[in-house]
């Protein structure tokens, strides 16, 4: 995307919603490319609020991943929801994203009525996601049901894993933005400290590495952070289950499984510190966490208010 020197310099916060496993994360990761937030094929994977900040010529734009929009089952849904819901009202800006592959169902109306309910406002841009896995004999009937959903909304048919009318997705978003200076330094691409990105990293490999229903009860929580050693981080993690039974789950026949997470996790952290990691993995059980609102916050899920 090109800029005119003569314009007005853009900034401002476009907040990222939309219903779980719509690949929100796969975009904002694509926009700036680096691997800021996590992505599984598991719906909710996305837990946090998170910044992933695009700088360029003319324009600054400030991404904020939210958790995806669910009727919340438990105090760690509730979280999430309240973090979203905040995220829309401090936005200048919503990226609405949907699943173009599939026709649009209840949780992505009640997105839409959220955006409806919204004070102020503010300007939709609504991003038709995987066209690549959309039927063509389907495209008219999904893009207007989508459309009907946020009819004041500009639109896109894109591709976020494959990279389909990106540029002019970022040119909707970059025209709904209010003018003003860059919000944050040029060469920063997100306000989460390492140590939480580096947990992050853990619970995406266990999300991929376990079946079922255990990986939703996972919270990993990183104890030890050491750069004292040029070259090398050591990070000590504790990987927290809701259940005793989960425990040998996560951890496998010899510690299988649990070597297979501390590995791929250990792989994609390096890649994100460009250095050699160190990387210890413990479990342990901390009873129904996901229900316990004290819990819930004691492990770093709380809204900023």
């Amino acid at each position: 995307m090109t800029s005119d020197n003569s314009s007005p310099h853009k900034s401002g916060f476009v907040a990222v919603v939309g219903r779980p496993n719509v690949g929100k994360s796969s975009l904002m990761n694509a926009y700036l490319g680096e691997k800021i937030a996590i992505v599984s094929p598991k719906p909710q994977t996305t837990r946090h609020v998170q910044l992933g900040i695009l700088t360029a010529p003319g324009y600054q734009v400030v991404f904020v991943d939210t958790p995806g929009l669910h009727e919340p089952r438990n105090a760690l849904g509730q979280y999430m929801v309240e973090a979203a819901a905040r995220a829309i009202l401090d936005a200048d800006v919503i990226l609405f994203i949907v699943d173009a592959s599939q026709p649009p169902g209840a949780e992505d109306a009640n997105c839409a009525a959220r955006l409806r309910a919204a004070p102020g406002r503010l300007p939709v841009v609504l991003a038709l996601n995987k066209s690549d896995l959309l039927e063509p004999r389907h495209v008219l009937g999904h893009t207007d049901a989508y459309r009907a959903l946020v009819p004041e909304a500009q639109w896109m048919l894109i591709s976020a894993t494959r990279g389909d009318n990106l540029d002019r997705l970022l040119e909707l978003i970059v025209a709904a933005l209010p003018e003003g200076p860059a919000l944050y330094p040029e060469d920063e691409l997100t306000q989460t400290h390492l140590r939480d990105l580096a947990a992050e990293r853990v619970r995406e490999a266990a999300l991929n590495v376990l079946e079922q229903e255990v990986p939703y009860g996972i919270a990993v929580e990183v104890e030890a952070f050491d750069e004292s050693k040029p070259g090398l981080t050591r990070i000590m993690a504790t990987i927290y289950v809701e259940r005793e039974s989960h425990k040998p789950i996560v951890i496998g026949k010899g510690a299988s499984k649990l070597k297979e997470i501390g590995s791929r996790a250990r792989l994609e952290i390096e890649r994100l510190l460009d250095g050699k990691v160190y990387l210890e993995l413990h479990v342990k059980v901390r009873a129904d966490w996901r229900k316990d609102e004290r819990e819930v916050r004691r492990l770093g899920y709380r809204t900023q208010h």
